[in-house]
């Protein structure tokens, strides 16, 4: 039977709203619907198990196939249930006495309802639970009939795997279907009746996908798009803003698609308006960097320099400057640790004097004094510093200042011969570390990790921030990158900032107090296919089940199990040809690739083209210096 849609007259209001979610046409057979160009058709459970378990409808939730649950549960009031108890078992007791009369076998199948009656009649009288009448119906969907009658195969068959019996609601496909939509009707009628305990199992439905930060949010959802959830077919999509902290930790075994997750990370964020620092000991990020318009600072390479004189002076795009009021006692303590890390130890008392009284007197010469007026003159630089201490008398400023030699004229000048060339300001800096000499590494490591931080602290920044360390066990190495790691994660949060730690040496993160601190502090886990070395230590710390195991064991490249909190799912990285070409690490890909990657990615509005509104902290301004 056809019936073709009807020209509908002019309407409006909740009609119009109505009129548009109907068929095109509907054509109802014995057993099946045709509704537009999908075929449907509906089943009816009419047989349960005796007993179930938690979570049982999951597995019907979690089919791979478009398929509609629909549970109508009608509770029955206290009198009429102990009424229909009562004389179900004057039947089931009437029926024993007769097998028994007549000396027949006994039927198990009457023995257990019978206990199974005495046992809820007893529950029901001391008001330890309720009976409820339950309908449960499934609505099948496909684009075929041919597939309709598969996919109804493998729903019966999976029904009854479970102890339930599907039937088919024949002639009466029309009434299953409306049974199943979101309307609380129920025209097949087709009921079981279930106590408090069974009918609980099945509330909420359990599903392996996470819940959205707030449900009842009528804003759209917000977050990453991770990618598909091995589960349920569905979307792994997650905001790490809308959590109790904003960091991250991920860890896998080399080669398990670490990098590529945190590169695809960074992307979408960058969509989102989040503005990103990247701290990339192996260089990976280059490309990334370019095809977005990003900063990128290549440290150890020639005409690249930092210096660690500046002050934190930030400009504003409406061309107003700022710095913190103590940024110039900040800067001459931060000093004395670059110092310390430079001659690789610890300085005297005598020392440490003549430092303090040569930094200020460095900043004085160039014009910069505790006036903030002042501040925004250029910085003096290390040589500026060695030939203050070389000019005094005192023993322990020429010590310092032979022993900073190679550092200023020597082999190692290069990262401090001269002013800071690149400033690390943009929506995505990139700092590599890579090339950076292993004599001067803590050092380089020391000045990325201080620029970092003066970006992330800027109080006239007002925008989420994500600050993704690559490879951290190469950090964690140096004193001054696990020190960092660990302030970041306990400080970031304030500053509006989440850290994205990702490693491949999961003993040695795990195998310190700094490292526990950095897992312990991040409220998103992912932790990628794991060495069998490493796995029992994962399992302690992340409680693992036996399942869980075993999938990170055998968990394919960017296949990855995300955990927050008492939520845990279980993903494969999905990326677009694009991401993929900016993400891949594959020595193969990037040979044939030739290094003619031209992709531009569109991130809205530059920095500069943001309102003013959003940057108007009411911090103190500092006038530009006439001089």
């Amino acid at each position: 039977m056809r019936r073709p849609r009807r020209p509908r007259a002019d309407v409006s209001g909740s009609s119009a709203a109505a009129a548009s979610f109907t068929p095109e046409s509907l054509v109802v057979g014995t057993r099946h619907l045709q509704i537009g160009s999908q075929w449907v058709t509906s089943l009816a459970i009419a047989g349960y198990p005796r007993e179930v378990h938690p979570g049982w409808l999951q597995p019907l939730l979690t089919y791979p196939g478009r398929i509609d649950v629909s549970l109508h549960v009608e509770p029955v009031d206290p009198v009429t249930a102990a009424n229909r108890l009562k004389r179900q078992l004057a039947k089931l007791e009437s029926g024993r006495r007769q097998t028994a009369e007549k000396g027949r076998l006994v039927d198990p199948h009457v023995e257990a309802a019978t206990e199974d009656a005495y046992d809820l009649s007893a529950r029901v009288a001391r008001g330890e639970g309720k009976l409820f009448r339950v309908g449960l119906y499934l609505t099948i969907h496909a684009a075929t009939e041919t597939a309709l009658v598969e996919e109804t195969a493998a729903i019966r068959s999976l029904a009854a795997s479970l102890l339930l019996d599907a039937k088919p609601t024949t002639y009466r496909s029309l009434q299953g279907w409306v049974t199943t939509l979101p309307m609380g009707l129920d025209l097949v009628g087709m009921r079981r009746t279930f106590d408090t305990s069974a009918l609980s199992a099945g509330f909420p439905f359990t599903s392996p996908d996470l819940p959205p930060a707030d449900p009842t949010a009528p804003a759209a959802p917000s977050g990453v798009l991770y990618g598909v959830n091995l589960g349920s077919q569905g979307l792994v999509h997650w905001d790490r803003f809308a959590l109790d902290n904003h960091n991250s930790v991920i860890l896998g075994r080399s080669g398990s698609g670490k990098s590529y997750l945190v590169k695809l990370e960074l992307l979408r964020s960058l969509y989102r308006g989040v503005e990103i620092c990247v701290i990339d000991p192996e260089d990976e990020y280059a490309r990334l960097a370019q095809a977005v318009g990003g900063t990128y600072l290549h440290l150890g390479a020639d005409d690249v320099r930092l210096n660690p004189f500046d002050l934190p002076v930030h400009t504003r795009p409406d061309g107003r400057r700022t710095a913190p009021k103590d940024a110039l006692l900040r800067r001459s303590l931060f000093l004395h640790t670059v110092i310390a890390v430079l001659l690789g130890g610890e300085l005297s008392a005598a020392q440490r004097a003549a430092l303090d009284r040569a930094i200020t007197t460095t900043y004085r010469r160039v014009g910069i004094t505790a006036d903030a007026r002042t501040w925004t003159r250029p910085a003096p630089m290390l040589v500026d510093l060695r030939d203050t201490l070389a000019a005094t008398d005192d023993p322990a400023a020429g010590d310092l200042a032979a022993r900073l030699h190679p550092f200023v004229e020597g082999a190692f000048k290069r990262l401090f011969d001269g002013p800071t060339t690149t400033r690390p300001e943009g929506h995505l800096v990139v700092f590599s570390l890579r090339d950076v000499p292993d004599e001067v590494k803590p050092i380089g490591t020391l000045l990325t990790l201080d620029a970092v931080w003066r970006r992330v602290s800027n109080p006239a920044i007002r925008r989420p921030r994500l600050v993704v360390v690559d490879e951290a066990w190469l950090l964690m190495k140096e004193q001054a990158g696990a020190e960092f790691l660990f302030r970041m994660a306990k400080a970031s949060r304030k500053q509006w900032a989440g850290l994205t730690v990702a490693t491949q040496d999961t003993a040695d993160v795990l195998g310190s107090e700094l490292g526990k601190a950095v897992v312990a502090n991040a409220a998103t886990q992912i932790l990628l296919r794991q060495a069998p070395q490493a796995i029992d230590e994962i399992t302690r710390t992340f409680d693992l089940s036996d399942g869980e195991r075993q999938f990170l064991l055998t968990a394919d490249r960017g296949q990855g199990l995300l955990s927050s909190g008492t939520q845990r799912v279980a993903f494969q990285s999905l990326a677009s040809p694009t991401e993929h070409q900016l993400a891949t690490s594959n020595p193969a890909e990037l040979a044939a690739d030739d290094g003619q990657t031209d992709a531009a990615v569109d991130l809205g509005p530059a920095p500069h083209e943001w309102p003013d509104d959003e940057f108007d902290t009411g911090d103190e301004h500092l006038p530009v210096d006439s001089d």
